[in-house]
């Protein structure tokens, strides 16, 4: 396995097998467990600071029987890596996009499809793990792959980033754009008039410097944090995904938990679900701000973007690539008020 290689590399992989599930070795007593969540976000960013919020809470409210051990900045695997190793239980938890957590459950992919939520209260009830879309959806990754959603925030609006200013589809003729490894993201990128290269987010740095892509597409909350502006000019507000990042644990490691302390995950999981959205939406304007400051150029429609030809473009091509596969969904979706 690709993620077992990755652990054995930076010495964890003993541990983590010999424990099984996630559960590390060196306990503090009997009664404890410590589990491991790994993530591919900078612990400074909102995904990097509500994965240690999470953790903080779950050992609080647990009384310190259960402490989670976060491992950011991609180093106990990649994107896919990390999915994969949460299923078979290498690792208990980590968080992805949807896009990435329908690599287990295809399904779950349609919740990242562009310009899906009315807005972000819409995303949050969708998003809730006791909804109708997330309890079928949950069930599927159960079954299909061991693992379940314990909560989901919103991860904020991606916006394309490049080097020239973008204002239409044809401003990305031939122009090579980062995207997730996964088909939702590549069509998204396409739909906006690029050429989609799939890129793991590790890698990304370098291939923005190297030139194997001329921009990539993220939350601005990414932007600033992993210091984009750096290699980038200019971030157009095309908005194209609002989406949720997915927190999954493992199932089997889940059902060994006593009821008090799944309970005690479950009200850490509402809470920082709360708060990180919170953090999301209350920071964007002043990290535009701040990228003005920096240097960076946004362009957003009344700097001349045309919104309606992005969305009519995306809407077009999901429809045609997904229409058949998520029609059933989207109009669960829809229909959550």
């Amino acid at each position: 396995m690709k993620a077992a290689s990755l652990l054995l590399r930076h010495g964890l992989a003993g541990a983590l097998l010999a424990a099984g599930l996630g559960l590390a070795v060196g306990q503090a007593t009997a009664a404890s467990l410590t589990l491991r969540y790994g993530h591919m976000n900078s612990p400074n960013s909102v995904a990097g600071l509500q994965a240690q919020m999470f953790a903080d809470k779950v050992k609080e409210y647990t009384q310190g029987e259960v402490v989670i051990q976060v491992y950011p900045s991609s180093q106990l695997g990649k994107l896919q890596e990390l999915a994969e190793a949460t299923s078979t239980g290498v690792i208990a938890l980590s968080h992805n996009t949807a896009g990435g957590i329908g690599a287990l459950y295809e399904p779950v992919a349609a919740l990242d499809t562009p310009y899906l939520y009315r807005d972000v209260d819409h995303l949050m009830k969708v998003t809730d793990i006791s909804s109708p879309v997330m309890q079928e959806l949950n069930k599927g990754l159960i079954e299909s792959a061991g693992v379940r959603v314990l909560y989901a925030y919103d991860f904020g609006t991606r916006e394309l980033t490049a080097n020239k200013a973008v204002r239409t589809p044809a401003d990305l003729a031939g122009v090579k754009i980062r995207s997730l490894p996964f088909p939702i993201y590549m069509t998204a990128v396409e739909a906006l008039g690029a050429v989609p290269v799939p890129v793991d987010w590790s890698e990304v740095p370098t291939a923005l410097a190297t030139g194997q892509v001329s921009g990539q597409e993220n939350p601005v909350d990414v932007v600033l944090s992993n210091k984009l502006y750096e290699s980038q000019s200019h971030l157009m507000r095309t908005g194209h995904i609002t989406n949720p990042e997915l927190i999954i644990m493992n199932d089997r490691t889940w059902k060994k938990l006593s009821d008090a302390q799944r309970a005690a995950f479950t009200r850490a999981a509402e809470e920082t679900r709360a708060k990180a959205t919170e953090m999301v939406l209350s920071q964007e304007s002043d990290q535009l701000a701040k990228l003005k400051e920096l240097g960076m150029k946004i362009i957003g429609p009344e700097d001349g973007l045309d919104l309606k030809v992005f969305q009519d473009r995306t809407h077009k091509l999901v429809q045609e690539r997904f229409g058949a596969k998520y029609g059933e969904l989207y109009q669960k979706i829809a229909a959550i008020r």
